[in-house]
């Protein structure tokens, strides 16, 4: 396409080429005339036969098999446009390239045969590059966390100071959250199954007539066309269509992955302000056209702007699937085409970005200090006054004074614009009996991060070092992205 037409912004600047092709028309089509294959190959070593002759025939299948990949589109094009049906102008279109199959192809099946099988197989597939990517994400988030796990930083609940944790032990909570989605993601896949060929109310009564009734026989035709296309199975009823709610199940999963990078890239955007962290900046990359000083967390606004698509986009399969009619209805359709596809482009290219900023994420190590010890007097006058009640001082007098000290010195950083004064306020007042320099002493960070370190190395080991040990294989990704 020139450049005027809409091009969408998922293919042209967030989607891996990886991921469009799964959505591409070259896999859906692929795949229509493997599941016609399939179909025609059961049909065959079911011995349908008519009077005694074979109605498929090998010469057929291998006829079929000969042109699986070189689809004719100019042909399937023109004869939609006078039939206004896209399933029956690609069968017209494979017939003409396989004259002695074009009678048996598509036999006894309706559109829903091609169509929604291979919407499950491309799910499928989509599901497993997102597997890939959210496990190499997790994996640089793992040596992110563990290289950080002893640097004390400001911990924050409501976004103001609280006690000190460590920058590897926050980035564990990330790692949690996707751990979490890995887990929603493998369910989901491995559930998935075919609709199998069930005709148009899902009756079968197309493959009643073909084999004369013959149940033990029909009952055969969906496990071995599932086993024919990799699936262990087909769900055991439907009408037209298998239930839109696997729809709703899949695109549930990539707004739980949406969700958790969301908030992932709202925290690093936070401490990109604080400049305690900076994503990934080019050399020649331009952080503003007015402000050249500017270096705004780009990337990370991108995965919250596509993840905020992704939440909201899962509604569609939700609301379409509560809203089919009995066996079913075409208002599927047009959603689903958008819905399904652009949930996953979307979720591939903010995988890709965590993976980008993950990897090349920036620790100010020495403003991460400055911000903690500005807040750590206050966090540290527990320790003060047991010091001081170890040296003869009475614990409710000191906690009195502690506390209208600390009323003080706050008063000096939030109205004054000053330094944080409290240990020297302390050492001023006789009352705690101790220096300057023993007050500093109490003023090592790594003394108030509780468990940290140790925390983040047992959710490593523990919980997710044997996920990445286990998919090992698809470990080593580096992500490209386009802007």
């Amino acid at each position: 396409m020139g450049t005027d037409g809409y091009i969408s912004p998922l293919s042209e600047r967030y989607a891996s080429k990886e991921m469009q092709y799964i959505f591409s028309q070259d896999m859906k089509f692929k795949t229509w005339r493997k599941l016609w294959i399939a179909l025609a190959e059961t049909e065959m070593e079911l011995g349908l036969n008519e009077g005694g002759k074979p109605v498929i025939t090998q010469e057929q299948i291998d006829e079929l098999k000969a042109h699986a990949q070189d689809i004719n589109y100019d042909v399937a094009r023109e004869r939609e446009k006078a039939v206004r049906h896209d399933v029956m102008s690609h069968v017209y279109a494979y017939g003409q390239q396989c004259p002695k199959a074009a009678g048996i192809i598509h036999l006894g099946a309706t559109s829903c045969y091609v169509g929604d099988n291979t919407d499950i197989i491309v799910m499928r597939e989509a599901l497993r590059l997102v597997h890939k990517k959210l496990v190499n994400v997790i994996n640089e988030l793992a040596q992110f966390a563990r290289k950080y796990k002893s640097l004390p930083t400001l911990a924050f609940t409501h976004f103001q100071p609280a006690q000190p944790t460590t920058v590897g032990k926050r980035a564990t909570l990330w790692i949690q959250e996707f751990l979490l989605d890995l887990e929603d993601l493998e369910y989901v896949e491995g559930s998935l199954k075919l609709l199998g060929s069930k005709g148009t109310t899902g009756t079968q009564a197309s493959f009643l007539e073909l084999f004369n009734g013959d149940q033990e026989t029909i009952d055969k035709i969906d496990p071995m066309i599932a086993a024919k296309m990799g699936f262990s199975d087909c769900y055991a009823v439907s009408g037209q269509t298998y239930s839109r709610k696997v729809d709703t199940r899949v695109a549930n999963v990539l707004a739980g992955i949406a969700a958790s990078a969301h908030k992932m890239s709202n925290d690093i955007r936070l401490l990109q302000h604080l400049k305690e962290v900076e994503e990934p900046f080019e050399k020649s990359q331009i952080g503003s056209s007015a402000m050249a000083y500017k270096r705004n967390p780009m990337r990370s606004e991108r995965i919250a702007s596509l993840s905020r698509y992704v939440m909201i986009d899962a509604l569609n399969p939700a609301i379409t699937s509560a809203t089919q009619w009995f066996e079913r209805t075409l208002d599927d359709s047009a959603n689903k085409r958008l819905s399904i596809p652009e949930g996953f482009l979307a979720v591939d290219g903010i995988l890709d970005l965590c993976l980008n900023v993950v990897d090349g994420l920036v620790v100010y190590e020495k403003v991460i200090t400055k911000h903690l010890l500005a807040e750590l007097p206050f966090m540290a006058t527990e320790n003060i006054m047991m010091d001081a009640v170890k040296n003869g001082g009475n614990r409710q007098e000191l906690h009195e004074k502690i506390r209208t000290l600390s009323m003080e010195a706050g008063k000096n950083v939030k109205v004054e614009g000053k330094e944080n004064n409290l240990l020297e306020l302390i050492a001023a007042d006789p009352e705690f009996n101790l220096t300057i320099e023993q007050l500093q002493e109490a003023m090592e960070p790594i003394k108030y991060v509780g468990r940290a370190p140790i925390q983040v190395d047992n959710f490593l080991d523990n919980s997710v070092s044997p996920i990445l040990d286990a998919n090992k294989a698809e470990l080593g990704m580096q992500a490209e992205i386009t802007v």
